[in-house]
């Protein structure tokens, strides 16, 4: 009988062709291009969707598309959202527990890429950054090892963290924008010079191209009033300022990628290249208008025209068949507080400087005389060597403090260091947001959320969250192998990362936490 049923099983693979190719055998991109648009919300796809007719439009078409990505993590800003994408792993594990921390060895208030063993390269004399701080490996790490150095791997945006963690450790580079001096510029962590060709795009002054350019919208809208905005002035730190939050600095930073493509012949070396590219303006902007404002719906409308430049340039130096393309976000942002008055939905100001009052209040009132708390960002951070002098237990002070936060209008839940520590803490979704994103060596003392829609700036736009506003981003793939369509489960960004790992058969980077997206794969 088994004969038989081998016999049978041994004609129907002949009589269906050639058996499959294993997944090692597939066809590999010669490029993955990974692309990151600073403060994007998922919105922004669905609400400006007739609007787009490039790059965005392409992927919306093209693409698999992911409807219900957030962030699993607490808090949701730049360098954390940038650190997740090509890495997979959550700040409990990556160690990027905000843009900034205070570091209680030195006593100081350092960046999550701020490095003083190194030197800035192509600007004025300074300390330059690096990826030393992210404690677990990237995509670009593991290619890297996996071809022995034979690919690529680039990080390239206006900002220092957003270039720098998304490529990684053994990258061939990272590369930033300088509003010092206008240049891109890197870090003595990478070479000891820059090379030819970021000097050769340095000495080509492209930022002095938008001096006195008029920024108006692109499409004209009966739902947004039109604007204008002359860019004013001479070359300088105050016009380069200037020029990061409009569309201009994502044509300047689409302009150097393509340099980058052509001088690094990315794409071009046998095995697979990674470009990380973080275009961000729509930060800026979205900082200073809000979500709701006509200056970020036209820089959504500018940034799929971008992209789509980008993707052009891509299709004719490398074949578009021949990169797998992903995109997201790297956080969101809250509506500003007086358009959701109009519209009579909750939200409102808070005060930052309270939190810290009513802290050091009540602990001076329990514990007596002292500085108690010695930084605020990403959280209050309270004086261990103050604790220690007054032989006070860490536990009981954290609870005195939280206790009155907690009292402040509009606070949602304050979270204590101890308590993560020891799991004293309720499980529901919010929580395992604030554990994600708890990394104990780094962590404040104090982890703060405020109810939502309710932000801790006088003025502006703010994100951090983990509400969906701040946390609800694009996830987009297309590429070989990937099945086009509308995909409507819930999924992290944090599943990209070990998805191209798969797909690519490298290993999955450290940290990573996220699954497979096995549901938009063409099975081989």
């Amino acid at each position: 009988m088994t004969r038989r049923l081998l016999a049978v099983l041994a004609t129907c693979t002949l009589l269906s062709g050639a058996a499959p190719r294993p997944a090692s055998e597939q066809k590999k991109p010669k490029l993955v291009l990974a692309i990151a648009i600073d403060q994007f919300r998922y919105d922004y796809l669905t609400r400006f969707r007739t609007d787009y007719s490039g790059g965005l439009d392409r992927l919306l078409r093209r693409g698999a598309v992911f409807t219900n990505a957030r962030y699993r993590l607490f808090p949701t800003v730049t360098a954390v959202g940038h650190s997740v994408f090509m890495s997979g792993a959550t700040p409990s594990l990556s160690g990027i527990v905000g843009n900034e921390w205070f570091d209680r060895e030195t006593g100081k208030q350092v960046t999550s890429v701020s490095d003083p063993a190194t030197e800035l390269l192509g600007g004025k004399t300074a300390a330059g950054s690096s990826p030393r701080k992210l404690l677990v490996s990237t995509l670009g790490d593991e290619l890297k090892m996996a071809s022995r150095g034979k690919c690529r791997v680039i990080g390239i945006s206006l900002k220092d963290r957003s270039a720098i963690l998304p490529a990684g450790h053994i990258s061939d580079g990272a590369y930033w924008f300088d509003n010092e001096t206008g240049n891109f510029v890197s870090s003595t962590f990478y070479f000891p010079d820059l090379p030819q060709w970021v000097k050769k795009f340095n000495r080509a002054r492209f930022p002095d191209r938008y001096l006195n350019a008029e920024w108006k919208p692109l499409l004209a809208s009966p739902d947004y009033p039109a604007f204008s905005r002359k860019m004013a002035g001479a070359p300088g730190s105050a016009f380069y300022n200037l020029l990061e939050a409009t569309p201009y600095s994502n044509e300047l930073l689409e302009a150097f990628a393509e340099q980058a493509i052509e001088a690094e012949r990315i794409g071009r070396h046998g095995a697979t290249d990674l470009l990380a590219i973080s275009f961000s303006a729509n930060d800026y902007v979205g900082h200073l208008f809000g979500p709701d404002a006509p200056e970020v719906r036209d820089m959504a409308i500018r940034v799929d025209r971008v992209i789509g430049k980008l993707l052009g340039f891509v299709d004719q130096q490398v074949g578009i068949e021949n990169t797998m393309v992903v995109l997201t976000g790297d956080h969101g942002v809250a509506p500003m507080p007086e358009v959701l008055a109009e519209e009579k939905m909750p939200g409102g100001r808070a005060s930052a400087k309270a939190v810290l009052e009513a802290i050091q209040t009540a602990l001076t009132s329990r514990f007596g005389n002292g500085k108690w708390v010695v930084a605020d960002s990403p959280g209050p951070y309270l004086d261990h060597q103050l604790i220690h002098d007054k032989k006070l237990n860490e536990a009981e002070v954290e609870r005195v403090a939280a206790a009155a936060v907690a009292r402040l209008p509009h606070v949602f839940r304050v979270y204590t260091r101890e308590d993560l520590l020891h799991g004293r803490v309720i499980d529901d979704a919010i929580t395992r947001d604030v554990v994600n994103g708890f990394y104990p060596a780094r962590a404040s003392d104090l982890f703060v959320i405020r109810d939502p829609y309710w932000i801790d700036v006088a003025r502006l736009a703010n994100h951090h969250s983990p509400f969906m506003y701040d946390s609800h981003v694009p996830v987009i793939f297309m590429g070989p192998n990937v099945k086009a369509g509308r995909y409507d489960l819930t999924i992290a960004p944090d599943d990209i990362a070990p998805t191209l790992a798969t797909m690519l058969d490298v290993e999955t980077p450290s940290g990573a936490m996220g699954r497979v997206l096995a549901e938009m794969l063409i099975a081989p």
